[in-house]
């Protein structure tokens, strides 16, 4: 009997679907909002419904945004900031 087979059949406690297929977890997808929450907070209804449909065996409380936003400026690229020797 091969992996698949003991845990299709009898199950793991370390398993949610048992070896069967699992729905997609919504963040994970190219219309999520989770990019945008992340970095203000916008969106946050939207990002938390889909955020308790993720089916891990644990309770998902949101993060909060993250405080490290830019005000909308793009960052400095390492080329720009790196070692003035050249070497990265």
């Amino acid at each position: 009997m091969g992996l698949l087979d003991k845990l299709t059949k009898g199950g793991s406690k370390y398993s949610i679907a048992n070896g069967g297929s699992v729905s997609v977890n919504p963040l994970s997808t190219k219309t999520s909002k989770l990019m945008t929450y992340s970095l203000d907070g916008s969106n946050a209804s939207e990002v938390n419904a889909a955020y308790q449909q993720y089916v891990d065996g644990t309770p998902n409380t949101l993060p909060k945004p993250s405080v490290l936003d830019l005000d909308g400026k793009a960052p400095k690229s390492y080329a720009s900031t790196g070692p003035t020797e050249g070497r990265y």
